[in-house]
């Protein structure tokens, strides 16, 4: 692959500049030598897309900082043990999520069945109420 500037690798994940000196600063992604423009390449491409792929997935910077360390170390068992934890945290989210809908159908059930006084979803959501 051909070098791209910053815009360009910034392009390639569909985030902003911004965003890609933000990793940079968090150590994320290198900072390429060089004075005026800087180039970057493909393996600066696929770690972009790795970050981005890992966000996707629910990890923190601070855990895909430590996957990429851990790549670099072939530390399976670390590897796995993050992942493992964020399975749980996505299972705690999805019960959540599947409460908050069941609560939901029901209000809009009981909003829909009746026409008299006020609405179960606004009495629901009213702090005064």
């Amino acid at each position: 692959m051909k070098s791209v500037t910053i815009a360009g690798l910034a392009r390639t994940a569909n985030v902003g500049v911004e965003t890609v000196r933000y990793y940079q600063r968090r150590g994320l992604l290198s900072v390429p030598a060089g004075d005026g423009v800087r180039r970057y390449d493909g393996d600066d491409v696929r770690r972009l897309h790795f970050i981005r792929s890992a966000q996707g997935a629910g990890f923190t910077l601070e855990e895909i900082g430590e996957l990429l360390a851990l790549d670099r170390q072939k530390d399976r068992s670390r590897v796995h043990e993050l992942a493992a934890s964020r399975v749980a945290a996505l299972d705690v989210k999805i019960a959540a999520l599947v409460e908050a809908r069941t609560a939901l159908e029901r209000l809009a059930r009981s909003c829909a069945s009746g026409t008299k006084g006020p609405c179960p979803i606004i009495e629901a959501f009213d702090p005064a109420g």
